[in-house]
């Protein structure tokens, strides 16, 4: 899961935050089916948002399975949000998505990207579900409150991280707020910021 490289300070990558919400929904997979991946397919012009996404599940032997639709804009064949098969309603897989999509303006996508986004989702371990929980719940908190804009950015390594916390602390910034939260193995020197 650690294949994009994220910093203190650059925004997080769309791909890496749909990675993270089937990540966290991965469990609620396993009681459908056994999935061997998962992926989450998009067509979108760079530097336009995002309408529509699908997220499928492979299986053994190659059979792949729609999951669910979602769509940002509502229409006489669709409506708008997260649209499951019958047999594969998640809850948080929905809820994720619903807050990726809504938020997609504060993700990045490379400079590169082309017109086809292609995510690859492998069953996760510990530590992918600690990182993406982790990420979800500051996210959420930020957005939520007033005058939040950006999703925060997990720092690549605690080195890093130490040495932007003593500089903060030397130099300071009275204008931003800071909240720290442990990472999966409890350490808490992580310091996030809202990216303006």
């Amino acid at each position: 899961m650690s294949q994009t490289v994220e910093t203190h300070n650059s925004r997080l990558e769309l791909d890496t935050a749909f990675r993270y919400a089937v990540t966290l929904a991965w469990q609620d997979f396993r009681k459908l089916t056994e999935p061997r991946s998962m992926r989450v397919e998009y067509l979108c012009e760079p530097g336009t948002a995002l309408d529509h996404l699908s997220v499928w599940s492979v299986r053994a032997g190659g059979y792949q399975d729609l999951v669910c639709d979602y769509w940002t804009c509502t229409s006489s064949a669709h409506p708008s949000g997260a649209c499951f098969g019958n047999r594969h309603y998640i809850d948080k897989l929905a809820q994720n998505l619903d807050f990726i999509m809504k938020n997609q303006g504060v993700f990045t996508r490379p400079a590169d990207a082309c017109r086809h986004g292609l995510v690859l989702i492998y069953p996760p371990d510990v530590e992918d579900c600690a990182e993406a929980a982790i990420w979800m719940k500051v996210a959420q908190a930020l957005e939520s409150e007033p005058g939040a804009g950006a999703v925060p950015v997990l720092p690549n390594d605690h080195h890093q991280d130490e040495e932007a916390s003593s500089r903060m602390e030397d130099e300071g910034y009275p204008h931003q707020r800071a909240g720290t939260l442990p990472d999966a193995t409890g350490y808490s020197g992580y310091e996030w910021f809202p990216i303006s």
